[in-house]
Formats: structure tokens, C-alpha cells, sequence
């Protein structure tokens, strides 16, 4: 199935009404069903909507359609345009903040600024889409409503994760040159496969320590002892016991 064209009823009833292409080539040209098709010409569908020239739209060329009407297995193939239109991405800014929670916006700037100073007021705008005006007056307790803004957890009134506070806060003490304390718990993270009884790499670790054993010990165990060296070394030994 070709890529469906832009406003595939209202070309449909252009194709219907401008050309003499059969039901079905128009159905798999838009994407529709042929019954739809047949709808559209008979006056039961898309009663109300306006046909959308899809040739003056780029869409298709004249000579496709051309073909289609001389050929009625032929079909229509979707223009494509060899001009590359460059997709125009979203400037990064204010976090997005639903009507429904706008009202806690405030909240959760005071607990910003109570718990986490270190935080610079572009990161406070992008975790709860707030301005610097707003932010400003609720520092300086010029809030029109600062009797009864309390510090709530943005996280807690769904204005931000949890990701996205941890991130911005580490950035804000990278930024700061605060250290990490030393008594901090170090992070946890997932025991080695080779410490892991029973597992394929823990018996690898120990074959692989028993082959790095000291040569030493190998050479002290496959010593061989005759009776006439051990009686010398017990007659040396008597005789400095006598001398002294």
C-alpha cells in the first residue's frame, strides 16, 4: 500500500468528479475502501466536502493520471518531491504545564528554591514551565497569592519525574563545584557474575586462579626426598647441638 495522499476524501472526490479512473484505483490511490469510492459518486459520502486538486498540490502529475486511465490495472503512484523540506524541531523552553496544574506551579517553585538553591532559574522554568517574573515574585514574597503558597514536591504534583529533578539537580552541583559528601552511601550496583556461585564465570575465575597458582608451590610438591639426604641434614643438625 503506497503512501496515502494529503486530505485522501476531498481527493478522492476530485479524482471522481475531474477524471475517468475506475473505483478501484482511486480506493488504492487514497487509501480507502472501493465501496467508499462508490459512495462518493453515487452522493452518500462525503456529501459536504470540497474535491482537493491533487495535481495543482504536487501530489500527483498529469500523465500519472493519464495512465491510469488508459491502464485500468495500472496503479497510481503518490509524487514525491525531490526538493528535501527540512523538519523544523521544537526549540527547547518552558516545560508544557496543563491548565489543571497550573495553580500548583507556585508550590512546587518554593520547594525549588527552599530545597534545592543551587538550582539556576532557567532549570526552575524548564522543570515546571514557569517564567523569571513569576519566580522573582515568589523569592521576594511579591506573589499575589503568597499567604498561601506552601513548598510541595514537583514531583509529588506531577509537574515533573523524578529524572528530570535528579538530572537537573546533579548538573546544577556539577555547575556549582559542590562535592559529594563523604559520608555518602556509594551506589549500589548489581554483583559480578564471577562472585555468583554456580554461575558459568565464577567457574571460569576458578580455573583461572588455579592456573595462576605460585610456581613454588608447585615445585615444593613435586620435591622428592631420598633417605641419605634426610639422615645428612639430621647428622648437621646434632653436631651444632653438641657445639653448643
Amino acid at each position: 500500500m503506497s503512501r496515502a495522499p494529503l486530505m485522501p476524501k476531498a481527493t478522492a472526490v476530485w479524482l471522481v468528479e475531474n477524471t475517468a479512473l475506475s473505483f478501484k484505483q482511486i480506493a488504492d490511490f487514497c487509501n480507502l475502501h472501493e465501496l467508499e469510492i462508490k459512495g462518493i459518486a453515487d452522493g452518500d459520502v462525503a456529501a459536504g466536502i470540497k474535491g482537493l486538486d491533487p495535481v495543482t498540490g504536487g501530489q500527483l502529475t498529469r500523465s500519472e493520471i493519464e495512465k491510469g486511465e488508459a491502464d485500468p490495472d495500472y496503479r497510481l503512484k503518490v509524487f514525491e518531491s525531490k526538493v528535501n523540506i527540512p523538519v523544523q524541531r521544537s526549540t527547547a523552553g518552558p516545560r508544557y504545564t496543563p491548565v489543571s496544574r497550573r495553580g500548583d506551579r507556585p508550590d512546587a517553585i518554593v520547594w525549588l528554591l527552599r530545597y534545592h538553591p543551587e538550582l539556576p532559574e532557567s532549570a526552575i522554568m524548564k522543570l515546571v514551565g514557569t517564567t523569571k517574573s513569576t519566580i522573582a515574585a515568589i523569592r521576594d514574597r511579591t506573589h499575589w497569592n503568597a499567604a498561601n503558597i506552601k513548598p510541595v514536591d514537583p514531583v509529588s504534583l506531577g509537574l515533573c519525574s523524578q529524572l528530570d529533578l535528579d538530572f537537573a539537580v546533579q548538573k546544577a552541583a556539577r555547575k556549582a563545584g559542590k562535592p559529594q559528601a563523604p559520608d555518602a552511601e556509594p551506589a549500589r550496583t548489581l554483583i559480578p557474575a564471577a562472585e555468583v556461585a554456580g554461575t558459568a564465570a565464577y567457574q571460569a575465575a576458578a580455573a583461572a586462579a588455579e592456573q595462576a597458582a605460585p610456581a613454588s608451590d608447585v615445585r615444593d610438591n613435586d620435591k622428592e626426598y631420598d633417605a641419605d639426604s634426610v639422615f645428612a641434614k639430621l647428622k648437621t643438625l646434632k653436631r651444632d647441638d653438641d657445639q653448643e
